[in-house]
């Protein structure tokens, strides 16, 4: 087990009741958890997301926080939010990372691998997915 280590878990939604497809607007949400699998409590201080829609056009959003807040994690608990973003195309993906600082000073990355926000699929093939 590392020292210093948040995992996040990602569940996308399609939100067709937001969305405008003859307008080119397709509305998704996730709710993210994150948990620390560390040894050493850590806040999340701002998050970095790339958000790709499927004609590579490619917004990088950055900001302090998630969701208003700065969640201070120590080992073994949780956090979880939602939030949401729009896409050109019924298809993209989403990326980035939280930066965080531990209790004794150490600043570390927490990885959000990729995920998939897709109008096109059937309600519920976009299930939870563990990421690390």
């Amino acid at each position: 087990m590392s020292k210093y280590q948040f995992l996040v878990e990602v569940l996308p939604q399609y939100l067709p009741e937001q969305s405008s497809p003859e307008d080119g607007q397709y509305v998704f949400a996730y709710t993210i958890t994150i948990s620390n699998t560390g040894e050493v409590a850590a806040q999340l201080i701002s998050r970095t997301w790339n958000v790709n829609d499927s004609n590579g056009l490619t917004e990088k959003v950055k900001g302090l926080g998630v969701v208003g807040q700065q969640p201070l994690l120590k080992p073994g608990q949780s956090f979880e939010y939602t939030s949401g973003t729009r896409l050109r195309t019924p298809t993209g993906t989403m990326h980035g990372s939280f930066f965080c600082v531990a209790e004794d000073g150490e600043k570390f990355d927490a990885d959000i691998p990729m995920f998939v926000l897709d109008a096109l699929s059937e309600p519920g093939v976009n299930g939870s997915r563990t990421l690390h």
